[in-house]
């Protein structure tokens, strides 16, 4: 009986995790829905730019990943709050790039906010590797969007910019 309630409880941690991973990123798709007509759509933007119907599928795929990973590590970890302290405060990194590509339409500022979420991303994964490898290959997608998102971000300010 005590097993499986211990069990229970792991997985209600993961449903909070998940559950907060979801709220905090979830205003950024009204400000970045906001803001797709006219401005975005009339940005110059790359050919390999992936079409506006991909990102929501993709993040959200990418929040479970990710919400599953700092879980698992953790759980490893014996419930160390700085791993979730350090995986919330990217999280509210992460969001704040709507914010600022999308509402202040501030293009250069949002790659460089990128590359605080990349040094978070590797920065988690050192910390999950100590606790747990499978959590280090559910970020690797993370790290290769993100990685992805700061060259098209770049490319769109450069693209657009009025030297």
């Amino acid at each position: 009986m005590e097993k499986s309630k211990s069990k229970s409880q792991g997985y209600l941690s993961l449903f909070a995790i998940v559950a907060a991973t979801f709220f905090i990123t979830f205003p950024a798709g009204f400000v970045t829905r906001a803001a797709l007509d006219p401005w975005y759509y009339n940005l110059v933007k790359p050919a390999f730019n992936p079409p506006n119907w991909i990102f929501g599928p993709v993040w959200t795929l990418l929040y479970v990943m990710m919400s599953v990973a700092v879980w698992l590590a953790y759980k490893k970890s014996k419930h160390s709050n700085k791993i979730l302290a350090i995986y919330f405060i990217h999280l509210l990194i992460n969001a704040s790039w709507s914010y600022v590509f999308f509402y202040y339409k501030q293009i250069f500022l949002a790659s460089f906010i990128i590359s605080i979420i990349i040094f978070f991303i590797l920065y988690l994964m050192v910390l999950y590797s100590k606790y747990s490898k499978p959590s280090v290959l559910l970020m690797l997608p993370y790290f290769a969007w993100s990685t992805f998102a700061l060259y098209l971000n770049s490319t769109i300010y450069i693209l657009n910019s009025t030297y």
